[in-house]
């Protein structure tokens, strides 16, 4: 656990973000639409990749994220919360925040969390949870980003099921919480496309399979397309 809040510490995080970029890595990220079980898939992940290669080096973080920034940018959680969320400040709550000496710009949030993240990936052996991770991460050579699909009212009733509400309130749940993801994930881009598929290696439709076979999948290709990249490096007396 000191290993990981090591990112937030700024001396620490510069000195992994001046690595050659040929040092970083490797990194799963995984983008979900809501509903789709990903903090299952990265638990699994973990356990799997693991045991698999004999390491205790893969972890998964998601919101660890947000308390270690707020620490950092010495701000209440809430605000970098809302940041995720998509929420902006009125003009009173900014006025307020700027006279109490509390007030923290999106654009500092925004830095706080492309520093931390980026960080966490160059040093490697991370499945990444959603934070917008795939636009953060997506030039670590050494990297995998799936998207995790499922048809609507299959998540609607998984997020009942979860989150023990109605089918209402878990449409709306399910609308509200694609739409911030979406527009998290177009934060981090220099450019706002309306179509992201691009940023992705493979989607995966939750619905047709389970956590377990989607976690065996996601190993099987990050050791087509990751594991063969670092080991052909290796090969080349590229890496030592």
């Amino acid at each position: 656990m000191q290993k990981f809040f090591d990112y937030f510490d700024e001396r620490y995080r510069e000195s992994v973000l001046s690595k050659p970029t040929s040092e970083d890595g490797p990194v799963i990220s995984l983008s979900r639409l809501t509903g789709c079980d990903a903090r299952q898939i990265a638990a699994v992940l973990v356990e799997e990749l693991n045991r698999k290669y004999n390491t205790t080096k893969w972890r998964w973080v998601d919101k660890d994220i947000i308390y270690a920034i707020a620490k950092e940018l010495n701000t209440d959680t809430q605000r970098v919360e809302n940041f995720y969320k998509g929420i902006e400040l009125s003009n009173i709550s900014e006025m307020i925040m700027a006279f109490s000496g509390g007030f923290v710009s999106d654009l500092r949030v925004k830095k706080a969390i492309r520093d931390v993240v980026l960080s966490i990936c160059k040093e490697g052996y991370i499945i990444l949870v959603g934070r917008g991770g795939v636009s953060i991460a997506h030039e670590v050579k050494d990297s995998l980003h799936i998207r995790l699909i499922a048809p609507f009212y299959w998540r609607v009733d998984n997020v009942m099921k979860k989150k023990m509400i109605n089918m209402e309130a878990a449409e709306e749940y399910v609308v509200d919480t694609d739409e911030k993801r979406f527009n998290l994930i177009q934060a981090f881009l220099d450019k706002k496309p309306l179509n992201i598929d691009y940023l992705f290696d493979a989607t995966i439709n939750r619905s047709s399979f389970t956590v377990k076979e989607t976690s065996e999948l996601i190993i099987e290709m990050y050791e087509k397309k990751v594991r063969r990249q670092i080991s052909e490096r290796k090969k080349s007396g590229m890496v030592f």
